[in-house]
């Protein structure tokens, strides 16, 4: 379990780098440069996959039972887990209706399949895993959608947000 947590720890954290330090990330991408980053960035990232890979393998053969999913939630799950992918799908189409409503499908997606493995799954290694993915995705969905009306691409009605005018 040790290993899937320090490659959850290494990856999620390396992505939410966004979410927490953005102006820490900008500096030290302009003193680096753009493709050193880029190459810095994939060489954690994968690591840190891997290990979750790893850790998640040996986490399975000893598998610490907290809850058993009724079977339906393995309909469910299948379901969500389709949803998700076009979701993740609408992130990489130029200007389509899912991606101009939802903003973020790519981590909206991530979010979905998630909560689709939490039900339908009910060892600790399982709740740890895709645990730490819906939390990280909740919070970068919120992070990125506060950049974006930062910059100006939503408004408030858009982040779910009703301003006194609107309410009028």
């Amino acid at each position: 379990m040790t290993i899937l947590i320090l490659g959850l720890i290494i990856f999620l954290g390396l992505h939410s780098i966004r979410i927490f330090a953005e102006d820490w990330r900008n500096t030290l991408r302009a003193k680096m440069g753009a493709l050193p980053w880029r190459g810095l960035y994939s060489v954690v990232s994968i690591t840190g996959l891997l290990l979750i890979i790893w850790g998640y393998s040996l986490a399975r053969q000893a598998p610490v039972v907290i809850w058993i999913p009724p079977l339906f939630t393995r309909h469910l799950a299948a379901l969500l887990a389709v949803i998700a992918f076009i979701f993740i799908a609408a992130a990489y189409v130029p200007r389509n209706g899912i991606k101009a409503k939802l903003h973020h499908p790519m981590t909206l997606g991530i979010k979905t399949w998630a909560l689709a493995h939490l039900i339908a799954n009910g060892t600790l290694h399982d709740i740890i895993l895709f645990g730490s993915f819906l939390l990280w995705s909740i919070l970068l969905f919120r992070a990125s959608r506060r950049r974006d009306a930062a910059a100006g691409r939503i408004d408030d009605t858009q982040r779910g947000v009703t301003s006194a005018r609107s309410a009028e």
